[in-house]
């Protein structure tokens, strides 16, 4: 059974590093492809998605590792970067599905007014201008605009941001319990014995 437990915990580790790892190429792929194709044209956004993915993806290497090695040491603070992640990320999660309107409207408008290239984005993709209302005098990417027939951006993203909120909140809790899941895992494994090693050396 010792030899059973221990090889349940080793493969249980690696697959959900495995996982890690394809959602953290995932992330990177995404943002690339986003900035390639034109889609996205901060720099700022294309950058922390792939900052996230690159972070996201050594850890879940570290824990890879240490999964197949029984490296105490890398095993240790694989389960203490894992459980931070988890809370950063369970609060954010908590965060995105607690949000009412008025909080999405002063986000939204904190964000509009902080970054062109996202204003940009948004004017052309939803095919609308400004946040709140429609400048003539201004410039604007939206097809709509030389027919001044444009409507504020501000009613085109309330219509998805609640439904990207809930969606974001629901895939955060998610991985925040499957992380939760890899710290106890990570815990039981580092606590067994090897079969394979010496039976009265405790790795």
């Amino acid at each position: 059974m010792g030899c059973a437990g221990f090889t349940c915990s080793k493969h249980s580790l690696c697959a959900l590093n495995i996982l890690y790892v394809m959602v953290s190429l995932l992330m990177i792929g995404i943002a690339a492809w986003g900035k390639w194709f034109g889609l996205v044209s901060s720099f700022q956004v294309v950058g922390g998605v792939i900052g996230v993915g690159v972070f996201l993806f050594f850890v879940a290497l570290a824990g890879l590792i240490g999964a197949m090695k029984h490296h105490q040491v890398m095993l240790f603070f694989y389960m203490i970067i894992l459980f931070l992640v988890f809370v950063v990320q369970f609060s954010v999660s908590s965060a995105c599905l607690a949000i009412n309107r008025e909080q999405q409207d002063h986000l939204l408008e904190v964000g509009w007014n902080n970054s062109l290239s996202t204003q940009r984005d948004v004017e052309k993709n939803l095919n609308c201008c400004g946040f709140q209302q429609v400048d003539p005098n201004g410039t604007c990417d939206a097809a709509c605009f030389p027919n001044h027939s444009c409507l504020p951006c501000a009613d085109k993203i309330q219509e998805h941001v609640g439904e990207v909120l809930h969606f974001v909140g629901g895939i955060g809790f998610f991985f925040s319990f499957t992380e939760i899941l890899g710290v106890w895992l990570t815990y039981c494994y580092r606590n067994q014995k090897d079969p394979r090693a010496n039976p009265s050396a405790f790795l």
